[in-house]
């Protein structure tokens, strides 16, 4: 399989900010995870999708030899936690409340949807033990603050933002460079996005693709109104997706149509 990326975004006296990123080519989607290294240990936000990168996520971070304090996941999208059951077992794990009960109820089923993928997918479903709800709170002397947006690329999502730092995990509210998961929930999505704008952040960690900037949000914005007005206008299924990858051609990881388009217009499972 292509190899990931791993990279050193941010770095103060004393906090460095790690994204690795899964491969853009072939059907992959570029998962995004990052961690936030601080002096005496390490958070991490989501853990990878197919097994090898969860495994290799791991692998790097234990090669900073400091010990996980904590990973938070950021919805219930499978992309975003399945690498739990992989590689992060033995790492206490936060999420929403509802994203905890949706992999309680339905993690199993979402597990075996994914059949196809065979070992790429593991072997076990690992449920999130801690809730966290919107809070701010100081880890190893980082100011964190945690929201929950609802209505967007899913029901419900979990920010993490490093206040004092100008860093937000985004998450999958922006996709860098790649082509968006699309919902139901367009509107609203861009009223958040256009929040982002006007906040006091300058680095947005995206759950896929590289990390971003403001100019990013806005092309983000962009490609959800283009998507509502083309939805307007009738297009949907096969239309739907060639007329975005024509408007958007420098975009990567077209193979996310594939995921989400029998989910937007054809009622599929959400799994």
């Amino acid at each position: 399989m292509p190899d990931p990326i791993a990279l050193v975004v941010k770095q103060t006296h004393d906090v460095r900010i790690h994204t690795f990123v899964a491969p853009f080519t072939d059907d992959n989607i570029a998962n995004a995870t990052h961690i936030i290294e601080t002096e005496n240990q390490l958070v991490l936000v989501d853990s990878q999708f197919l097994v090898p990168y969860a495994h290799a996520f791991r692998a790097y971070a234990d090669e900073l030899r400091k010990p996980i304090e904590r990973l938070y996941v950021s919805h219930r999208h499978p992309d975003h936690w399945f690498g739990l059951g992989a590689a992060f077992g033995d790492v206490t794990s936060y999420a929403l409340p509802e994203t905890i009960g949706f992999i309680q109820e339905h993690g199993e089923e979402s597990r075996s949807d994914h059949w196809k993928l065979g070992d790429l997918v593991p072997d076990r479903v690992v449920v999130p033990q801690k809730p966290v709800v919107p809070s701010e709170e100081a880890i190893d002397g980082v100011r964190y603050t945690f929201d929950r947006v609802v209505e967007t690329e899913i029901d419900f999502h979990l920010t993490v933002k490093l206040p004092d730092l100008g860093v937000c995990f985004t998450q999958d509210l922006v996709y860098s460079g790649t082509h968006l998961y699309l919902t139901q929930h367009l509107g609203h999505w861009i009223e958040v996005l256009q929040g982002m704008l006007v906040e006091d952040y300058e680095l947005f960690l995206p759950g896929h693709g590289l990390p971003a900037d403001k100019n990013e949000v806005a092309r983000n914005i962009e490609y959800l109104t283009a998507a509502r007005e083309a939805i307007g206008n009738g297009l949907t299924d096969e239309a739907f997706r060639d007329f975005m990858i024509q408007r958007y051609p420098e975009r990567k990881c077209p193979g996310i149509f594939d995921i989400y388009l029998p989910r937007l217009f054809g009622g599929a499972s959400d799994y």
